[in-house]
């Protein structure tokens, strides 16, 4: 006799439909058409970094495709032998607020020592390496110059090629593909922790391949690279199957990201990027400026890949804090032809147009105008276009590329 299953109550159907989408969530995070360099290392190991006592330099962005953290992960598996942790900006599990200074401390989780490199020192003292044989690099960049986890990456590789130690990268995506290349590179008297080598805006490369041109620029020893496996140049981050985890508290979409290497250039004005807000980069305002008027300065040459609503927004902190900013909210209706660069070239003219005697430059820590350290020269502040050449930059770092297209 064939018994039929009982037909579960109705209160129990949406259980049954959460438990089958939560596997559902699983099998695809435990699937990912890309493994990153931590997946490959936790799996296979590398005969490079086998018995060596390794520094760790991660943050919150340093997981693998079911979320868990790549610090624990690595403390406890036998493929390295992990003996301190190094934070960036924001600090190694994600706790500080963009700017803020991240101090030393022990990290609670795992009970290793904690040292910063984004406070009173930028870069590993020798203390620090105490018992170290390598640093091994874990962070998602931005696929932008400014992120200053490009500047960490570099300053580290420079320690540990004066201190004999081995450097590894444990390679992840570039967010906005390998391929678009834009943007000036920095001119001499120009380097700050955002832009530490002569690389474009939008370099179109992951952190692993810009550490083996830097490398091979500077006269160090090329790094050990763990590569992706199944990344290609074309893929946007979306594309990869990975969980998206904001890069920065200021960063919380791969949409904000997308516009950033134009819209971070309001960082070096009196006019606000969007910080404080629930879309920063893509707000960009001023309490003195007519949304309707922008709106309209912006339509009348149209930016290919975007499009212009005028926007009014209060930020809750940074500049003009509790006040009502007019300005536009930007939205890239095809990421494959729009510049961001150009875009916040664009935007900056117009806006500095509009906004009298209110437009000011910012200066940076180092007493330059913070203008100046972003694009690179002071070019743009005087008016005057800097110059590019994709081409010539995908020529020279073609011998570094890791993926092919």
């Amino acid at each position: 006799m064939r018994v039929e299953a009982p037909t579960p109550p109705i209160a129990s159907l949406g259980i049954i439909t959460s438990i089958r989408s939560l596997r559902s969530y699983q099998q695809a995070t435990i699937m990912p058409r890309i493994h990153t360099g931590l997946d490959i290392l936790l799996k296979q190991g590398h005969p490079d970094l086998a018995g060596l006592a390794c520094g760790l330099i991660a943050n919150h962005t340093s997981i693998d495709a079911n979320l868990r953290s790549g610090i624990d992960l690595l403390h406890a598996c036998d493929k390295i032998e992990l003996k301190a942790l190094f934070g960036p900006e924001h600090g190694v599990r994600g706790d500080a607020q963009a700017g803020d200074p991240v101090g030393n401390a022990t990290d609670a989780r795992t009970g290793l020592p904690v040292y910063s490199l984004y406070g009173e020192t930028e870069k590993p003292a020798v203390a620090m390496l105490s018992g170290l044989d390598a640093l091994v690099f874990d962070i998602q960049d931005l696929g932008v110059r400014y992120g200053t986890y490009l500047s960490t990456m570099v300053n580290a590789q420079e320690v540990a090629a004066e201190s004999g130690l081995l450097f590894a990268v444990l390679d992840r995506p570039n967010p906005i593909d390998g391929v678009h290349i834009e943007g000036p590179l920095v001119e001499p008297g120009f380097e700050s922790f955002v832009g530490v080598h002569p690389v474009p805006t939008r370099h179109g490369m992951t952190l692993g391949e810009l550490a083996r041109l830097i490398a091979f620029e500077r006269g160090w020893p090329e790094p050990v690279v763990v590569p992706m496996r199944g990344w290609s140049r074309g893929m946007w981050f979306d594309q990869t199957g990975l969980p998206w985890v904001q890069v920065s508290p200021n960063l919380p979409t791969l949409d904000s990201v997308t516009v950033y290497a134009g819209t971070c250039l309001f960082e070096g004005t009196t006019i606000s990027e969007g910080r404080g807000t629930t879309r920063p980069f893509e707000y960009i305002g001023a309490p003195w400026i007519d949304a309707f008027a922008l709106s309209e300065r912006l339509e009348a040459k149209p930016l290919p890949g975007y499009a212009f609503r005028p926007a009014w927004f209060t930020p809750m902190f940074s500049k003009h804090a509790g006040e009502v900013c007019g300005g536009v909210q930007l939205y890239v209706t095809d990421r494959e032809i729009a510049q961001p660069v150009a875009l916040g070239v664009r935007l900056l003219t117009v806006m500095r147009e509009l906004s009298g005697q209110h437009f000011d430059w910012r200066t940076g820590n180092t007493g330059q105008p913070f203008i100046d350290l972003l694009s690179g020269s002071d070019r743009l502040r005087h008016g005057k276009e800097a110059p590019a050449d994709p081409g010539a930059f995908s020529e020279r770092r073609a011998p570094f590329l890791v993926y092919s297209e």
